[in-house]
């Protein structure tokens, strides 16, 4: 039999070059190819030395009409999880789930594992990276000492599916982390590429023949990514990122990808001395400790997936003396803070070029939608001029290039979840009407960004601010 070619693959997507080269041409990335040796070529049975190929088994086709029934699920008893993953775990489902290291992500899988095992389902903890010991710890340290949880510190793909298909099929499996472990059928070290491929197949194989759902832990590079080879990701089912910040006390479950649910959908959870405690009503935990007098704050009424999320956007400006201003952005996407900046000094007649910027999303909440130009708009003119913007008042709407305000998907749901935390008004794009009227809640529609700045600077100035605003 052959001997396997040398291979270079890149350790941080997966591509194959047949060289050493410094970059990767598929992602980017500089110094990233290892060496790895490629599997021998498989002897196909019945075949010639002159590669003619076996022939294949036919399978039947179906068209597009018949039956469709919805995926059964399993409740993991943490409603959080259950409404990230779409209503609860899919038999035979494999979900990747990633976070900065310390974010929480052990303690929630040791919690749902728990849960799971109370109601009667066999549960298979397996640890690569803890000893046994350490698991028992942190169970302890969260109560959770009582469930029937199987716990293991183990390795190897092979042995795993050979004890896990012993005996009764787990109704659940946790691989903590899939960059420890690896299989035999691959000639590479644990943690390379060929190896997170290859030790991934196997356990997918192993929950789609056993109906198993297995969760993979992935670790997480220093820019937020999944560490390993992108084609991981397109092999599970679901991909769910584990968000925040060690300076704040909550936790946020974002999914990226999911094939039985909805994607985009967010759990709320909060950090406490028992574990992570879920989060019922998020608007409320992001808008405490709000300043209500202070200029620079806007409410932006956003959506998360199907849920509604009220959150405050800060805005800071200031003169700057150095020749280029500042502009720094925190849980925003910096392109978005300089194409708003754009369109209020174009089509708002504001002098923005000798400010220093900077906008803050609080509670270190990281937001997507565009519907959160209006808001971060009005707290960047609230800030130039000095003035407070209503306290009763949310702010939702997409900012056009040209200035107009352009109208955003589910507002009766952003209306609803402002009127429920007691705001009274909202500034909105045209065509917006409050739908709702039980919770009445007036609604200032603008079609312009030049509208919006005409409102704010006639609005009362409250003394001790700076001066109005700087027109051209």
């Amino acid at each position: 039999m052959a001997r396997g070619t040398p291979q270079f693959i890149c350790q941080s997507c997966g591509a194959v070059y047949n060289r050493w080269q410094g970059k990767c041409d598929a992602c980017g990335a500089w110094n990233t190819l290892a060496q790895e040796a490629s599997a021998p070529p498989v002897p196909v049975p019945g075949a010639s030395r002159a590669g003619a190929r076996s022939k294949g088994r036919v399978f039947p086709l179906e068209g597009l009409q018949g039956a469709s029934l919805d995926a059964p699920r399993v409740a993991s008893g943490i409603g959080e999880l259950d409404r990230v993953t779409g209503g609860g775990f899919v038999p035979g489902s494999v979900i990747l789930i990633g976070g900065d290291p310390g974010i929480g992500k052990s303690t929630l899988l040791t919690q749902a594992s728990a849960v799971m095992a109370r109601a009667g389902h066999r549960v298979a903890y397996i640890s690569g990276e803890e000893a046994v010991a350490q698991v028992r710890l942190r169970a302890e340290r969260l109560g959770l000492s009582d469930a029937a949880v199987e716990l293991a510190a183990e390795t190897n793909v092979e042995d795993i599916v050979a004890t896990l298909s012993h005996g009764p099929t787990p109704r659940l499996a946790i691989i903590d982390s899939i960059q420890t472990m690896w299989t035999g059928s691959v000639e590479a070290a644990p943690g390379t590429v060929t190896q997170v491929r290859g030790s991934a197949q196997a356990l997918i194989r192993f929950a789609k023949t056993t109906g198993t759902t297995v969760i993979l832990v992935g670790h997480v590079t220093k820019d937020g990514q999944i560490a390993g080879p992108r084609v991981v990701e397109h092999m599970v089912d679901a991909v769910v990122s584990f968000e925040g910040d060690s300076g704040y006390h909550f936790r946020i479950l974002r999914a990226v990808k999911n094939r039985f649910g909805p994607t985009d959908e967010i759990g709320v959870f909060e950090m406490t001395g028992r574990g992570l405690a879920e989060v019922a009503n998020p608007s409320a935990l992001f808008l405490a400790g709000r300043d209500l007098s202070a200029a620079g704050t806007a409410v932006f009424a956003g959506m998360e997936g199907t849920r509604p999320l009220l959150v405050e956007i800060q805005a800071l400006v200031a003169p700057t003396s150095l020749g280029t201003p500042r502009r720094a952005v925190v849980g925003w996407d910096p392109s978005r803070l300089s194409m708003v900046l754009a369109v209020l000094e174009a089509h708002g007649g504001l002098k923005l070029g000798q400010h220093d910027v900077y906008l803050n999303v609080a509670g270190g909440l990281r937001i997507t939608e565009p519907a959160a130009d209006l808001a971060a708009a009005a707290a960047l003119v609230s800030s130039l001029a000095g003035l407070p913007l209503p306290a009763d008042c949310v702010y939702f709407g997409e900012i056009g290039l040209s200035g107009a305000i352009r109208p955003v998907a589910q507002t009766p749901a952003r209306l609803k979840e402002a009127a429920k935390l007691g705001f009274n008004r909202t500034v909105a794009p045209p065509a917006v009407r409050n739908q709702d009227e039980t919770a009445p809640l007036v609604v200032t529609t603008t079609g312009h960004i030049a509208d919006l700045v005409a409102r704010i600077a006639a609005q009362p100035r409250v003394e001790g601010n700076r001066p109005g605003l700087a027109r051209r």
